[in-house]
């Protein structure tokens, strides 16, 4: 598994994320719903030591951001990944410049690529595998509605060895 650095949303936009996974869920596409919580990952590595944490602490006065999620994403060739676009802001992207710089330091092996600064696609994940014959379907649900517009309210580093969530702040 991997760990990772993310940012968490206030209670409406998780709920209306939730929503959309339910609504795919009931449509036979396999969402993210109940597993997990709706989130945006910062960066990503195979294992990110615990004293990041302490590191990011110094980030949490920056919370909360406004944000907004808008177009429906697709990642990926064949069962790809359904996600919805995090509005880039220049607050958001500093802050994701500034966790990466913050975590390198204890990422092992490295960082993944995708995660760094100028290659990072803000995202929440919907759906992973999801067909060919479905994508209308999964397109449809997920782009509704068209945005939402709501606040990120801080971080978290998931420990994805354990399945554990450690709040930052």
């Amino acid at each position: 598994m991997v760990h990772s650095v993310e940012l968490v949303f206030d209670p409406d936009t998780e709920a209306r994320v939730r929503g959309i996974w339910d609504a795919l869920r009931d449509a036979d596409i396999p969402s993210q719903a109940p597993a997990s919580r709706p989130h945006v990952t910062l960066t990503v590595a195979q294992h990110i030591d615990s004293q990041a944490e302490d590191v990011l602490r110094a980030l949490v006065d920056r919370f909360p951001l406004p944000c907004r999620l808008g177009a429906t994403l697709m990642f990926g060739r064949s069962s790809g990944v359904l996600a919805r676009l995090l509005i880039p802001t220049t607050e958001l992207l500093e802050v994701q410049a500034e966790v990466y710089r913050s975590c390198v330091p204890f990422m092992t092996p490295a960082p993944m690529p995708h995660a760094e600064p100028e290659q990072w696609t803000p995202h929440v994940t919907l759906a992973r595998h999801v067909a060919a014959a479905r994508l209308v379907t999964a397109v449809r649900i997920a782009g509704r509605p068209a945005e939402i517009v709501g606040s990120v309210t801080g971080l978290r580093h998931w420990d994805g060895d354990k399945r554990v969530e450690h709040p930052i702040g």
